[in-house]
């Protein structure tokens, strides 16, 4: 097997839902996937597009977001290489729930619900597995939704910051840095709020000497303080 088909493979199997394939499995899609390369801007999809298919970053970044009918932007996530999205039109082939697009030079793996389908229909035991996958989702898109509900801002955007520390973080001086650039007004559209609102936490905990922001990089330098923020 080749260094890019075996990367491909473990790129696959971080994701929620194909996890629940074997490495069998996994190479057998890869045969009918395909490789996709966008510029900074491409659009690779727009809410409201039919759902083709699933995506996987294989280097740069794309953006998932909504605009609201006064132009506001909310970012949903940032996707980084490694990181799977649009996998939930694999399986309903709906429309398209956000905008995607690439904000750096980005190659993405492609897999089409056409293709996908077939496979699925052969195999009623994957099918299984993968239904008990999906309920583990919907169990975590519950708890983010109860976040926004009940936590206030500083507690949601601490609880952000330490999963994405968790989640992409690396050693750096004394703390962890997030390994990719997180702009606050980026950070403040997946919050739901303004740049001010974002700007205005972060420099209370910089001050106290949690986190460290540089252009758009962030470090926390105590974990267990942030994490207080949200658990205590």
């Amino acid at each position: 097997m080749t260094n890019a088909v075996s990367d491909r493979r473990a790129l696959l199997r971080e994701n929620f839902l194909l996890r629940a394939l074997s490495d069998d499995e996994l190479d057998r899609m890869l045969r009918f996937s395909s490789v996709q390369t966008c510029k900074t801007g491409d659009v690779l999809f727009r809410k409201g597009d039919p759902g083709e298919g699933m995506m996987a970053v294989l280097k740069g970044q794309i953006r998932i977001g909504v605009m609201s009918a006064e132009g506001k932007e909310l970012i949903h996530n940032i996707i980084n290489p490694g990181q799977v999205f649009g996998e939930i039109a694999l399986l309903d082939g709906k429309e398209r729930s956000a905008d995607a697009v690439a904000i750096a030079p980005t190659d993405v793996l492609v897999v089409l619900r056409r293709d996908f389908v077939p496979f699925l229909e052969a195999d009623a035991k994957l099918c299984i597995r993968l239904m008990t996958v999906l309920c583990e989702k919907l169990r975590l898109t519950s708890e983010l939704a109860e976040d926004f509900m009940f936590l206030e801002l500083r507690q949601r955007l601490a609880k952000r910051l330490v999963r994405l520390a968790q989640l992409y973080g690396r050693p750096w001086r004394s703390g962890v840095i997030i390994n990719f650039r997180l702009p606050q007004r980026e950070l403040a559209a997946m919050m739901g709020t303004s740049r001010e609102s974002i700007n205005k936490q972060l420099r209370e905990w910089a001050e106290a000497g949690w986190l460290t922001v540089d252009r758009g990089n962030i470090a926390i330098h105590d974990m267990d303080a942030m994490t207080r923020q949200y658990e205590g």
